[in-house]
């Protein structure tokens, strides 16, 4: 191996290791609770004062979700694999095809919104026009949809990567392209999908470590569907210190970015929790469990891509990023004399105005 091929590779990790890292710092911050919320100040819906932006329903995983999801995984992949080997790969790409399109333009749509909401500032966001559609049944609300003006101007815009990547040539699909629509699903999920409990993370880390080594090294169906399938659920990064892909690219699937992402996000939450438990007032508050699981997983991903080159395979990467996540908080909460606290703290918005009280 020549020395600029090695230059080459350093730098296609590097960049892969950048996006991933901006997906998870961008996600956990927008899985943040509304402090408007945490201070039990949320305006009761149809008032004029509610705003549309705060009023977002998040899922929440329990522990019962968390032991199923590799189980329902298992069930998605293998059925994928029977699909592709019986049928074929055309018809099942050509339905996520679509199904990822429509999914991609609510998720740009939504990171955008996101994007634009911090470059004209929070104020200035609420202050421009509101669009609402509200679907009632007698006197009740069954579908309400809200926007600000900003949020209808960015739409059609939101519309181009999915349009783009959906009705051009699989050899002209540009890996910038990927990266725009996997990068605004990863933000999408980590701040909509949230863990309930560290509990719940550590379940389903446990799982998902022995589902990758079961579907990675136990069969070839991991390989195989990871192969034939041609959605953007996936980072992608040249290996060309000239961002050239005539040496083709470096990958890291989104699953390996958005599940140790829910135990980060959950981690940022349980330190703003204690912020507003210990009675600090202040916007910015320390960040020690969040920092903890973030160097950890940066530091097991680049393990990662060291062994993948050592042995020139690829490597199920929450093998080595699901331990660490959790080695992360036990040793932080086990250092700061809190591990039981930590342990069954329940996270929602009903703990936070709790603490929220108790400074008051």
């Amino acid at each position: 191996m020549s020395k600029t091929t090695e230059w080459d590779l350093i730098s296609s990790d590097a960049g892969l290791l950048g996006l991933a890292c901006i997906c998870i710092y961008t996600g956990s911050l927008s899985s943040l609770p509304d402090p408007k919320k945490c201070a039990g100040r949320t305006p009761k819906y149809g008032t004029e004062s509610g705003d549309d932006d705060e009023s977002e329903i998040s899922e929440r995983l329990s522990l019962n979700d968390a032991w199923l999801f590799p189980i329902i995984g298992s069930v998605v992949l293998f059925g994928l694999f029977l699909v592709i080997k019986y049928f074929g790969k055309e018809w099942i790409n050509w339905l996520l095809g679509w199904y990822f399109s429509v999914v991609g333009v609510g998720s740009v749509w939504k990171s955008s919104e996101t994007i634009a909401r911090y470059l004209i500032g929070t104020e200035q966001w609420k202050r421009s026009e509101r669009f609402s559609i509200d679907v009632k049944k007698g006197d009740t609300s069954v579908f309400v949809m809200k926007w600000r003006s900003p949020s209808v101007l960015l739409l059609p815009f939101s519309v181009i990567p999915s349009a783009l990547y959906r009705y051009s040539s699989t050899s002209r699909r540009s890996a910038l392209l990927t990266d725009i629509l996997s990068m605004s699903y990863s933000h999408s999920i980590l701040s909509l999908l949230k863990l309930d409990s560290f509990k719940t993370g550590a379940a389903l880390l446990s799982g998902l470590f022995l589902y990758d080594i079961w579907w990675v090294f136990g069969t070839p169906v991991m390989v195989t569907v990871a192969t034939t399938l041609d959605i953007p659920i996936k980072l992608l990064w040249p290996k060309s210190l000239l961002l050239s892909d005539m040496n083709g690219f470096t990958m890291l699937g989104l699953g390996d970015v958005v599940i140790p992402g829910t135990f980060v996000s959950l981690a940022i939450r349980y330190d703003y929790h204690l912020h507003l438990k210990s009675g600090k007032s202040g916007a910015t508050f320390r960040k020690l469990y969040f920092c903890a699981a973030f160097v950890a997983y940066i530091i097991r991903l680049v393990t990662t891509m060291s062994v993948m080159h050592f042995f020139k395979a690829a490597q199920p990467a929450l093998v080595y990023l699901s331990p660490a996540c959790i080695l992360s908080f036990i040793i932080t909460a086990l250092y700061r004399g809190e591990f039981s606290h930590a342990w069954n703290w329940i996270d929602g918005p009903e703990s936070n105005v709790k603490a929220k009280e108790k400074q008051d």
